[in-house]
């Protein structure tokens, strides 16, 4: 671990930062329930707390060195790590949401949790992963700034909000990340996304000005030009002026929205597709695929939009599609490669889950927008490194368990009786 820290502390600027920014790295690791500040000072230093716990916050909310830098060296150490074996596979797109009480905290206001499943006081963050069907790293992660934030210049104030910070949607706050990842010369691969993104036709159209490929979910009600159709020509020239030169529609000639066009199809163009082995077994489904045009708002252009991908997922009990994709991979593609390409999004799920779970992103305790970024940085870093082992030392087909002479990891003790803010109270309910 420390030659993985070395580069890293490196990028922190001042010497005197390097021992901080590792001891809180380190700290991320702990097996400790709470990952805030305090727990981890007393752990790391159980008989200088106090010394420890500055040391730590000011790495955290005050020291002023660079997210991006970190992101981009922790990706420098990883990546050719995770693709020694395989290749890259994926750019993924997501974001994910803390619930959080208040108003003061940084970006908290009423809006869509993703970890409640319903709207909530939380505050959301948008991130880019990269990907191998083994491993996943998140390496662009910024904090989404509701309008009602970026609006009020006392708040923004107050939480240290950077001039620069706009609102932008979410849709456009990843394509900003993306842009950020073609400038460096990530190495490229399609990008995967659920419907919040991929229904976004400005976020689609940026992705092909990027000259990147994707896999993005879509909303039933998107509406497509069936295999074979298209929008109206523009209509003849009559008499002087300016001949008419954009795309037209009538009564008569529509597009379809995903659904309608699904529901055309019968069960003969359904056909079962294994994609991945999961906890319960080899997970399939029934697709189907079709070449279609998008059709939004064609009628403002010249020429109707490429040809792309519709990919359908129908499971054998539902009574109607769950599930529904555009894609401008080649139109010489698989089906099955279509299908395992559009379903490595759920990586993602898996970084999140040991993020929150296993590192502690969720519960860094400042309001400021330096110490919630430099946290989830440094969370990433760490994760870093857990990926970085696992990639070196992948698991034997048939695992055995280890000796019982094995001595066991030796944790530096808790001071007797402390207990750490936030952590639950012993009468907890699940």
């Amino acid at each position: 671990m420390a030659a993985y820290l070395e580069p890293l502390t490196g990028v922190a600027g001042h010497a005197d930062r390097r021992v901080p920014l590792a001891n809180y790295t380190k700290g991320l690791l702990l097996p400790i329930e709470r990952k805030s500040v305090e727990p981890m000072a007393a752990r790391l230093a159980p008989g200088n707390v106090r010394r420890m716990h500055q040391s730590l916050h000011h790495i955290v909310a005050e020291a002023a060195w660079s997210d991006a830098a970190m992101l981009a060296e922790v990706r420098r150490r990883v990546l050719p790590v995770m693709t020694r074996k395989q290749p890259l596979a994926a750019w993924i797109v997501d974001d994910t949401g803390f619930p959080k009480k208040g108003t003061h905290s940084v970006g908290v206001a009423r809006q869509y949790c993703g970890q409640v499943g319903k709207q909530d006081n939380c505050r959301v963050a948008v991130s880019v992963s990269v990907a191998t069907a083994a491993a996943s790293l998140p390496v662009a992660y910024r904090l989404y700034l509701p309008e009602i934030w970026a609006q009020d210049p006392v708040r923004r104030r107050t939480a240290g909000v950077p001039e620069e910070v706009e609102f932008q949607t979410k849709p456009a706050l990843a394509l900003d990340q993306l842009r950020q990842l073609v400038a460096e010369e990530v190495p490229r691969a399609p990008v995967l996304a659920d419907a919040a993104y991929g229904n976004d036709n400005g976020f689609r159209a940026g992705l092909e000005a990027l000259g990147l490929t994707y896999a993005v979910g879509i909303q039933s009600s998107t509406t497509v030009w069936p295999p074979g159709t298209a929008p109206l020509p523009p209509r003849r020239r009559k008499g002087v002026g300016r001949p008419p030169r954009l795309l037209r529609r009538d009564a008569r000639h529509q597009p379809l929205a995903a659904k309608e066009l699904a529901l055309c199809l019968s069960a003969n163009d359904f056909r079962r597709v294994s994609w991945r082995e999961g906890t319960r077994g080899t997970m399939r489904s029934r697709f189907a695929r079709l070449r279609v045009r998008s059709a939004h708002r064609d009628y403002w252009h010249r020429q109707p939009h490429p040809e792309q991908w519709l990919l359908i997922e129908w499971p054998s009990p539902a009574s109607e599609p769950t599930k529904y994709w555009l894609s401008n991979l080649p139109a010489a593609i698989s089906l099955r490669e279509l299908v395992a390409v559009a379903k490595l999004r759920w990586r993602i799920e898996r970084d999140y889950q040991e993020l929150k779970q296993e590192i502690g992103l969720g519960h860094f305790e400042g309001r400021n927008w330096r110490g919630f970024h430099h946290h989830a940085t440094l969370c990433i870093a760490a994760y870093g490194f857990l990926v970085t082992e696992r990639g070196l030392f992948p698991p034997p087909p048939n695992p055995t368990p280890p000796p019982a002479a094995t001595p066991p990891l030796r944790l530096p003790r808790m001071p007797p009786g402390f207990r750490p803010r936030g952590a639950a109270g012993e009468n907890r309910t699940a």
